[in-house]
């Protein structure tokens, strides 16, 4: 049984980490600030299962709050710190907001982890960080210098701060950059989502560019076993930071996406065409060969399964509200 200290429970993925932890057996203490980013009720349904559960235990609290962070950690404990302030868009907007938590959260973290004696961190990063100029497919040695959105540099800055301080606190750090994840309880804002939601409500929904930006989407099942994997790998690695790529293997232009929504509803979509967005980069495209090799990583849910599984999911809970 391992001991985990999960940051950002109630999120998308965070509900789902700890679900797959608890079903093997592992101790949960999640911690969630509830952020009012999007309605509190979301949180508290994704958390539902974990709470059933007598291996799981929960605080809500924010992770700026070092000394009562501390007081739940003990040295055997593994951190997986997902909480944060997500979203490209909105960053643009409360830039400071995202440094607050992104970053100086972070080293709030770090600073609870050294004083409870904690080496294990497990840090959900992002594919943002690559910016518009790294080629394709990105691979973790790749610069990642050039963010064009406040999330993407928060992010960055974070792995920054741990893998400047993890030979000094004695952390053994796998950074798990994300790429576009999708699935059961995605956050309403994102594209995935928000299509199926206006398109099931006779809606037209908008087009941002000429449907050529491409994203590498992964499954949540796909996450979490990546995720999972790094917790086991932390047992011993490196004191030092490794960053890990976790994606899902295929690149799908906008303009698919939409066909494939579209399939999975049975609905002709109505589409309205506009500009790019401030801060979305062009393309995400995972290279997946050192993720695969140290921590067997592996998708496994082709694109168009997983969104007829996220159809079928949105159906379902939309048809009890």
């Amino acid at each position: 049984m391992t001991r985990v200290c999960l940051t950002g429970a109630g999120g998308f993925i965070g509900s789902h980490v700890a679900e797959r932890l608890l079903a093997r057996g592992d101790e949960v203490v999640g911690l969630d600030n509830f952020d009012p980013f999007y309605p509190r009720r979301i949180k508290e349904r994704n958390l539902e299962a974990a709470r059933a559960s007598r291996g799981f235990q929960f605080h809500e609290l924010d992770i700026l709050d070092t000394a009562a962070i501390r007081r739940l950690l003990t040295a055997d404990t593994v951190v997986v710190h997902l909480a944060a302030k997500a979203g490209v868009r909105p960053s643009l907007e409360d830039p400071a907001g995202y440094l607050r938590a992104n970053v100086t959260g972070t080293q709030s973290l770090i600073d609870a982890c050294r004083d409870a004696g904690v080496s294990r961190v497990v840090f959900g990063s992002s594919s943002s960080v690559y910016g518009d100029d790294t080629p394709p497919p990105f691979r973790e040695d790749a610069p990642a210098v050039h963010p064009i959105s406040p999330y993407a540099a928060t992010k960055r800055a974070a792995e920054l701060l741990l893998e400047a301080q993890a030979p000094h606190v004695g952390l053994r750090v796998a950074a798990l950059r994300f790429f576009t994840v999708y699935g059961p309880r995605q956050r309403p804002d994102l594209a995935i989502h928000r299509f199926v939601r206006r398109l099931s409500d006779g809606e037209p929904i908008t087009m941002f560019g000429d449907g050529s930006e491409a994203r590498d989407y992964t499954y949540i099942d796909d996450i979490v076993s990546g995720v999972v994997s790094a917790v086991d790998w932390t047992r011993t690695g490196p004191i030092d930071l490794e960053v890990f790529n976790l994606g899902g293997n295929e690149t799908v232009a906008l303009a698919r996406l939409i066909t494939e929504i579209s399939a999975a509803l049975g609905i002709e979509p109505r589409i309205e065409r506009t500009g790019r967005q401030a801060g979305d980069v062009r393309l995400t495209s995972a290279d997946l060969t050192k993720s695969h090799r140290v921590l067997g990583y592996r998708p496994t849910v082709p694109f168009p399964e997983g969104i007829r599984r996220f159809v079928a999911w949105f159906r379902e809970t939309h048809a009890h509200q």
